[in-house]
Order: structure tokens, then C-alpha cells, then sequence
């Protein structure tokens, strides 16, 4: 009768142990195949002009952040070098550019300007639903830096993009003259800020547009 006694409350135990075990393993294994799933893959197209390379500096701190996100794809050229493939297939589009009197500079607005006359982006708005960003260097602390993003922005909600910010209101920006000459590590760490949250909500965005 002692054993008897014994042994329910072991096997008793022996079965709650199992049950334990049995639902870890389920645990981890439904946690590893998530793991395993392949990230979104999406491509980043950052794009700029840059005469003195301070604008070029800022491009390949936004092409780093993109890069940083699993399943970034990335491509980094000079406005003048961008083609029509490069433009259709990114899924989103960074543009940087220098401030040239309050503005854009010439060879930005000619970028865009391509879309229509060169790419042929109007009327199917063959950029329509892509996200997109910018980023801008001016000489001086108020040089029009803000303005020149908001006329890039512009460009991009004409042809019905998603835009987004990062590394600032309007997206990351550097001073390049008087007190603050090139480009320092926090408007670095923006540019960075910039790239990574584009990545992100591309991502975000394809994978909600999937479902």
C-alpha cells in the first residue's frame, strides 16, 4: 500500500513534467519559425547632387541607415546617373540636394523634372504609393535648407508618393559653414536616423500591402 501511495503522486509528476516539456518545445518552435521567416525585402533608392561633397557625405550616411534594416537593398548614385529602371524599381526614393538659394539646386530639379520628360512617370503616376524622403546641406544655420526639403517633398506628393520625415521636421539636414564647417557626427547621426526610418516604414508599408 506504502508503494501504491508513491507512486501516483510520481507519475502524477512525471505527467505534469512531460506536459511542461512538451509545451516548451512547442513554445520554441513556433518562436523559431517565425524567426526564420525572410525579412521584407525592399529597395531604397537614395540620390543625390553634390558639387563641394558635403551633400555626398550626407547621402552616404543615408544610405548606411537604409542598409542597416535586414532586407534593405540599397543604391546610391548622383541624380545625372539615375535611370528609368532604377527610378520604377526602388520601392523607395531619398533625395538630397544642396541649398542654392533657398532652393533646390538646378541639377535636383532637373532630376525631377526627368520623371516626366525623360521617364515618362505622368499620367499613369508611376510613382504613385512609393515612399519618399529628403535631405538637404545649406552654407548658414538659416539658409533655406527647410524650404529646399519641403520643395523636393512637394515634387514627390505631386506625383501621389507617401512622404515621410526622419533626422528633423522635414527630414535631416547639415550646416556647412561658419561655426559648424562639413558635416559633424550628429548631422551624420541624422542622415543615419533618416535612412533607417525609411527602410522601416517601406517595409512596414509593403508588408501591410501584401496581406
Amino acid at each position: 500500500m506504502l508503494s501504491a501511495h508513491i507512486s501516483i503522486p510520481r507519475l502524477r509528476s512525471v505527467g505534469s513534467l512531460f506536459l511542461w516539456v512538451l509545451l516548451l518545445i512547442l513554445g520554441i518552435g513556433s518562436g523559431e519559425t517565425f524567426a526564420d521567416e525572410p525579412a521584407q525585402l525592399v529597395k531604397v533608392l537614395v540620390t543625390y547632387h553634390s558639387l563641394s561633397g558635403n551633400t555626398e557625405r550626407m547621402a552616404e550616411a543615408v544610405a548606411e541607415g537604409a542598409r542597416s534594416l535586414p532586407g534593405a537593398e540599397v543604391l546610391l548614385k548622383r541624380v545625372g546617373q539615375v535611370t528609368a529602371e532604377d527610378l520604377f524599381s526602388a520601392d523607395a526614393v531619398v533625395v538630397g540636394s544642396p541649398v542654392y538659394w533657398s532652393n533646390m539646386s538646378g541639377e535636383v530639379k532637373t532630376f525631377f523634372d526627368n520623371w516626366q520628360f525623360k521617364f515618362g512617370v505622368f499620367p499613369e503616376f508611376k510613382m504613385k504609393n512609393k515612399v519618399g524622403a529628403a535631405f538637404a546641406t545649406g552654407g548658414q544655420l538659416s539658409s533655406g535648407k527647410e524650404v529646399t526639403m519641403l520643395t523636393i517633398l512637394a515634387a514627390m506628393l505631386g506625383n501621389q508618393m507617401i512622404v515621410v520625415s526622419g533626422g528633423g521636421a522635414f527630414g535631416a539636414s547639415a550646416t556647412t559653414e561658419g561655426d559648424s564647417p562639413g558635416i559633424d557626427n550628429r548631422e551624420l547621426a541624422d542622415a543615419k536616423a533618416l535612412g533607417r526610418r525609411v527602410a522601416e516604414i517601406t517595409a512596414q508599408f509593403k508588408a501591410g500591402s501584401a496581406r
